[in-house]
Parts: C-alpha cells; structure tokens; sequence
C-alpha cells in the first residue's frame, strides 16, 4: 500500500463502524453525534470522510447538522450520521 493509501485508509472497518454506530444510536436512521465515536477530530474526519468518498457506501451515510462539535467531511460540515439498515447489504 502507498503512504497516499495509508493515510486515508479508514481506521475502523465499516463493520466496527456500523457495530459501533448501532451500539450508539439503538437502531438505524437515527442520528449520532459524531463526538459520540470517541475518535480524534482527525480520526472521525479521516474514518467519514473514506466512506464517504466511496459511492456504494456513503449512499446509507446521512449527515446533518445539529448542536455539538462540528467535523469537517470531505469539506462539508457535519456533526451528527445516521445509517440506513441497508448498509447491512454490503456488509
């Protein structure tokens, strides 16, 4: 892998996201603090921002905005995500 690769590989594997998103949230389509993945600032915007970047992914992703700590993702800003149940599809 090159360091270009290495650095904007994703620290967690989408499922130990979407296990941790769901251990957060209770269910899915709801939202969650983004603060609440107990990552960095850098890490919640590097982990997002790689999914997000992948078409087949980030259609289950849905950002919002809301009160707390604001990220960056992809240059969009974001505080809150909620995921479809259809994630599990690609799972």
């Amino acid at each position: 892998m090159t360091n270009e690769a290495v650095r904007h590989a994703p620290m967690l594997t989408l499922r130990e996201l979407v296990d941790r998103y769901i251990g957060l949230a209770g269910q899915f389509s709801k939202p969650v603090p983004l603060r609440a993945f107990a990552l960095s600032q850098e890490e919640v915007e590097r982990v997002f921002a790689s999914y997000d970047e992948d078409y087949h992914i980030s259609r289950f992703f849905h950002f919002s905005e809301a009160d707390g700590p604001s990220y960056s993702i992809n240059g969009a800003p974001a505080t809150h995500v909620a995921l479809d149940s259809e994630i599990a599809s690609i799972l």
